[in-house]
């Protein structure tokens, strides 16, 4: 584990070398974070309480989610190109050399980076969003514990997600058209456009049960106290178990990738 904790010390300083990039991307989330807060005024002021949320809580939603854009990598730019980019020049045969776990350097290493943007990206538009607007935001302590918790288990399910996707590169030449349908699919199911509580009927509840809700929709509930008492642990549960099976598809298809890599002569 000592191995596992100097990998995620490292992705997070190597993250934080990138001042000008962190600054930019501040400045990116903030202003998409008006676009869309104003956007949604306009919305809640025809469709009130569209949802479920009043309009202080649809806009806690809209600065949560620019807070955790770059946290999850809910738009790309986290490990899944470099790892793509390893698979296609043989560098990845360098770390399956290495005495550690293929998937387990590449989490802590991934968690690293969440940690660095959690802070480095997450923290100042969401003041910027808590300055300017009225928000929902919650005075309860536990409720920003249980928060954290399920950001982080966020960043487990976007990791074991896009894993899978990285580790398409081994049977594609080009794994770049995957990784677009990945990120469509992480845009729309997550919530990033619209909370999923919006999406009514059958698709509003399958949306809702699908591994991307994971990645924005619950940690977002969970911040505005949509999942009190032990529904808290019922969403972080749902996390967990999210996280879990996937991690474990992750392994297999890891496993077949190894044999793969093998037959062709590493």
């Amino acid at each position: 584990m000592r191995l596992y904790a100097a990998v995620a010390v490292s992705g997070f300083r190597r993250y934080a070398t990138y001042r000008i990039a962190t600054a930019a991307g501040v400045f990116t989330n903030t202003v998409f974070g008006f676009v869309l807060a104003y956007t949604f005024i306009a919305l809640w002021h025809e469709r009130p309480h569209l949802g479920g949320y009043d309009r202080a809580q649809a806009l806690t939603f809209v600065w949560v989610s620019q807070a955790m854009l770059a946290t999850v990598s809910l738009l790309g730019g986290g490990f899944q190109e470099e790892l793509q980019e390893r698979v296609r020049n043989g560098d990845i045969a360098i770390d399956l050399y290495r005495p550690a776990d293929l998937q387990l350097w590449w989490l802590a290493a991934d968690l690293g980076r969440a940690g660095f943007q959690l802070l480095g990206r997450g923290v100042a538009p969401l003041l910027a969003g808590a300055l300017c607007f009225e928000l929902a935001l919650p005075a309860d302590p536990l409720r920003w514990l249980l928060f954290l918790c399920a950001v982080l288990l966020a960043v487990v399910v976007g990791f074991a997600v896009h894993y899978l996707v990285g580790l398409c590169a081994f049977w594609l030449l080009d794994g770049a058209g995957v990784a677009m349908v990945g990120q469509l699919l992480c845009l729309f199911f997550s919530g990033s456009l619209l909370p999923l509580n919006v999406f009514p009927g059958l698709f509003g509840t399958v949306a809702r049960a699908l591994p991307w809700s994971a990645m924005l929709q619950v940690p977002v509930d969970v911040l505005l106290g949509r999942h009190a008492g032990t529904g808290a642990a019922g969403a972080l549960a749902f996390q967990a178990g999210w996280a879990a099976v996937l991690l474990a598809l992750g392994r297999l298809m890891q496993a077949r990738a190894t044999r793969k890599v093998v037959v062709q002569g590493g």
